[in-house]
């Protein structure tokens, strides 16, 4: 069973960071894409970052270039997203999601209707 669980939000300052973890279990095959989500109240689900655990290919919305890093250890089934430089408008939940399996090619994250699992997500707010 697979099992993705997310810590690391909070509350931060505009221009502050933060980082977030999220540990899976329950699956050991680096066939896989995992990636970062976000949502905000009234607003759709976003695509944060994605990366392809097999060879570390990245992915970024535009409104996180620059900023965001998403970044894996495969020995400890972690993936993580530095935040920096945030911004209120960053304030969302966040949830890690995994695409299994994945094979090859470009990684979207799209709106997350390609990932399969979710994490609970870990809430993040950024005041100014």
């Amino acid at each position: 069973q697979v099992q993705l669980v997310e810590s690391g939000g909070g509350s931060v300052q505009a221009g502050g960071s933060r980082r977030l973890s999220c540990v899976a279990s329950g699956y050991t095959t680096t066939w896989n894409c995992v990636g970062w989500f976000r949502q905000a109240p009234g607003k759709e689900r976003e695509g944060v970052a994605t990366i392809v655990a097999f060879s570390g290919n990245t992915v970024y919305a535009d409104s996180v270039k620059g900023r965001f890093t998403i970044s894996q250890d495969t020995s400890k089934n972690t993936l993580y997203l530095q935040m920096n430089s945030l911004k209120p408008e960053d304030t969302a939940m966040y949830y890690c999601a995994a695409r299994i399996p994945f094979w090859s090619g470009v990684c979207d994250a799209g709106q997350g209707e390609d990932f399969g699992y979710w994490g609970q997500g870990t809430q993040v707010t950024v005041s100014s």
